[in-house]
């Protein structure tokens, strides 16, 4: 049937896996922005920036850091960047938070929105400023290089890999925000958060975390995007719209919303490139049009 479109199988399942690798960004990026809009009420707009400086602490630690202290053969683990580049943006996020964002929770959303719009013009044009706007790369790991071969189709392990570490990831969040104590808490203190703090819970605290947290998932994503993608300051600007148009499919605030949405899409985009290319770098934004046309609050989410 393929072959009556003039379409091969293979290029259909090549196209499938890469929506399904851009769905598994989409995904984490649209589910930290979901995180801290439901959960903060902030519109985050720094999510893109935040996505790069992730990958850049990755590049960095790989490739500079030796340079710097005069230790030439110093590196960053591919392994253990993943878990400083997350920690070392969650930290960065955090005092964003304590310094800037907490004197905006009592006003409307658009301030919010302004103040992490401008942070993330800062942040990219100082690391464009440092770096240059050309791509750096960044070697796959020794333990996933390669692939598996199916027919005439080649798989790289890296690519299962991303895929499956995105998927855990938003399982995790998803599992620790619905169907744990501290995640209930999180929630409770969205909706009453004074009779919260009135029973001896520290919500500023919470509240803290969680934007470091919501922050340090697209740091993760940057980490894992490394390897696949260059690593260019301008890397989030690129997507932040894109994962911005999921979270509105999937619903403001809605963790699975995001989670499904932005696997789905990703997947959607990809098929869009086979049967129709010139389609595919709007298809997302149709279907947002056409869901906030039947469902303003999007598929999963709530009026508020």
């Amino acid at each position: 049937m393929f072959e009556l479109l003039g379409i091969s199988p293979q290029a259909l399942i090549s196209q499938l896996l890469i929506g399904l690798i851009n769905g598994s960004f989409y995904a984490l990026l649209s589910l930290g922005l979901a995180v801290i809009f439901g959960l903060l009420n902030v519109i985050n707009f720094t999510h893109g920036a935040l996505y790069m400086l992730g990958a850049m602490v990755a590049w960095i630690g790989l490739t500079q850091v030796g340079g710097w202290v005069g230790m030439p053969d110093l590196q960053l683990p591919y392994w253990l960047a993943l878990v400083v580049a997350p920690l070392v943006v969650g930290l960065f996020s955090i005092v964003i938070e304590k310094t800037m964002l907490k004197r905006l929770y009592h006003l409307d959303h658009l301030y919010g929105l302004l103040l992490t719009f401008g942070l993330a013009l800062v942040i990219e044009g100082l690391f464009r400023h440092w770096f240059g706007v050309l791509g750096n790369s960044y070697p796959v790991p020794d333990l996933l290089r390669g692939g598996m071969r199916v027919n005439e189709l080649f798989i790289p392990w890296y690519r299962l890999w991303v895929v499956g570490m995105a998927l855990a990831a938003c399982f995790a969040t998803w599992f620790f925000i619905e169907r744990t104590n501290l995640g209930s808490l999180l929630r409770a203190g969205t909706e009453n958060p004074r009779l919260l703090q009135a029973l001896g819970v520290n919500v500023p605290l919470i509240i803290t975390l969680t934007y470091g947290a919501g922050c340090a998932l697209a740091a993760f994503a940057g980490v894992l995007a490394a390897p696949i993608y260059q690593v260019t300051a301008i890397m989030g600007s690129d997507l932040i719209i894109v994962v911005f148009a999921v979270v509105v499919i999937g619903g403001m605030g809605s963790i699975a919303g995001s989670i499904l949405t932005g696997l789905g899409l990703g997947v959607i985009e990809g098929l869009t490139k086979v049967f129709y290319p010139q389609a595919s770098s709007v298809s997302i934004f149709v279907i947002m049009i056409i869901v906030l046309l039947i469902k303003p609050a999007g598929l999963f989410g709530k009026v508020r």
